[in-house]
């Protein structure tokens, strides 16, 4: 089984775990833009120990040629400590914001990571 048969997609309004990736209205070729991405944006996603989303990667496939890795943001705290679960002093909130400069038009690709549900993909297609 490839790996792309185990990463799930739907829609972010229905779902709590598809990363939600906003962009501005307009993007430049060969200029900067902030890419926001993140889990739970109309259905909260637990963030407790036991049921967290871990990560989030963000890639950019151009129109012509390969996949590239544009960051990944890791959230590690998750109210864990040494007093039990879901009782430590820090949660990680999974959102993260990317720079992000493309000098082609593609798609950009975000993948999130469920402790317990396993891979999430969203994806928007970028023009100029």
């Amino acid at each position: 089984m490839a790996i792309g048969e185990l990463v799930k997609s739907a829609d972010f309004k229905s779902e709590k775990h598809v990363p939600v990736i906003e962009l501005p209205e307009k993007i430049e070729a060969g200029k900067d833009f902030v890419v926001n991405v993140s889990v739970g944006k109309e259905i909260a996603h637990p963030n407790t120990t036991e049921h967290y989303i871990g990560w989030i990667a963000l890639y950019f496939k151009p129109e012509s040629g390969n996949v590239y890795n544009l960051g990944r943001a890791e959230f590690t705290a998750h109210g864990e400590s040494t007093k039990g679960a879901n009782q430590g002093p820090a949660y990680t909130e999974p959102s993260a914001i990317f720079k992000v400069k493309l000098n082609e038009p593609g798609k950009i690709i975000a993948v999130s990571y469920c402790n317990i549900h396993g891979l999430w993909e969203s994806e928007v297609e970028i023009k100029f």
